[in-house]
């Protein structure tokens, strides 16, 4: 993808071969800076304060985490020490401990001294193979855009938060499809949702769309049931943190009200995700999944430019009002139209998933 022109990607290896690049979204849309992660706990701190954020993109920047902490020491217990620390920084994405249970497998038969090249070498392919999985996915949901596009007007999609390839190694979950059909020809025009209480629809989301040259407006959270009700929205995509074996879907809070405006209304309602964001030891998402509890200021305290200029902070709640900040809602795959995978389109559920993965749940039940 293009920033400014310029091919990008959210995660990167520096020139030096050991260090990892990355773009500090917590600084986005108004600036535009990247870091360099050196040591593991640059890699914690990237994780926990979002400056990197996305399933697979946490789950990748995971990864060469684990890398950075065996330069200082590829021994056992820092190897597994390094690796529960990492874990602690999310818990509700799953493509983290995934990546991590990857490293760790993979690194665990070697001798210590022989890990911190294989630790790079493996970090690299969940890198690559995320790419991969995200065109996949970007090429089996322009077909569903096809589909839904009428001629003489754009087909009109509604997302939710940031799954484009800010959240991801490449191309983005929900958002690949949509720019897919776009450098395909066909019309779209996004509904973007800003998605409080960090705003990634308007900060994020709008952001990659406008560097990719397609047509979007930002509408408020509460808007989207209105849009559907007046069939201004053809379907709706979103992408994932979490699914369960069943198709139960945990993604930024406010995706449960969509899918409930959408079912209502009869609006398709897809999500977009790689295998690597399938739990599949889990089947009860609302009881199963840990939903992750942020900071209180991200909802009494909103940040943006200011006329001058500056990016300021600015407290919108009373002193002293409590907030409750949960991260994340699951919608229950009742809701759900139909996933969109690497391998294809299928329903949500166990039947559907196991169509497309037999051999990830056979591997679960092992």
């Amino acid at each position: 993808m293009r920033v400014d022109g310029l091919p990008r990607r959210a995660i990167w290896l520096e020139p030096d071969g050991e260090s990892v690049g990355i773009i500090d979204q917590t600084l986005l849309p108004h600036v535009f800076e990247t870091r360099r992660l050196v040591t593991a706990a640059e890699a914690v701190h990237a994780i926990g304060t979002m400056q990197v954020r996305g399933a697979p993109l946490i789950g990748a920047t995971a990864a060469y985490g684990l890398a950075l902490a065996l330069r200082e020491d590829a021994g056992d217990a820092a190897m597994a020490q390094a690796a529960a620390t990492l874990a602690a920084t999310r818990p509700t994405a799953v493509n983290l401990a995934w990546a991590l249970e990857r490293m760790c497998r993979r690194l665990g038969p070697m001798a210590s001294g022989e890990r911190v090249a294989a630790a790079y070498a493996e970090a690299a392919a969940i890198v690559a193979e995320d790419v991969a999985a995200n065109a996949a996915i970007g090429r089996h949901g322009m077909q569903l855009l096809r589909a839904a596009h009428s001629p003489g007007r754009p087909v009109r999609v509604l997302t939710h938060c940031n799954a484009g390839w800010l959240a991801t190694c490449g191309w983005g979950t929900a958002l690949a499809p949509i720019y897919m059909a776009h450098d395909a020809g066909i019309e779209v025009h996004v509904w973007v949702d800003e998605t409080r209480p960090r705003n990634q629809g308007a900060a994020l989301t709008a952001w990659e769309l406008l560097q990719h040259g397609v047509p979007h407006a930002v509408v408020a959270d509460n808007a989207g049931g209105h849009l559907m009700q007046r069939g201004q929205v053809d379907l709706v995509i979103v992408g994932a943190d979490r699914v369960t074996a069943t198709g139960d879907v945990a993604n930024k809070i406010g995706t449960y009200l969509k899918a409930l405006a959408a079912h209502d209304t009869g609006v398709p309602f897809y999500v977009a995700m790689p295998s690597s964001t399938i739990d599949w030891r889990l089947a009860d998402g609302i009881a199963g999944i840990a939903i992750e509890e942020r900071h209180a200021s991200e909802v009494t305290v909103v940040q943006g430019r200011a006329a001058d200029g500056r990016v300021v902070a600015v407290q919108v709640t009373p002193d002293g009002t409590p907030a409750a900040n949960p991260a994340f809602d699951v919608t229950p795959a009742r809701l759900v139209t139909a996933l969109v995978t690497e391998r294809g389109v299928c329903p949500a559920s166990a039947a559907g998933l196991s169509r497309l993965f037999p051999e990830a749940l056979e591997r679960a039940a092992s």
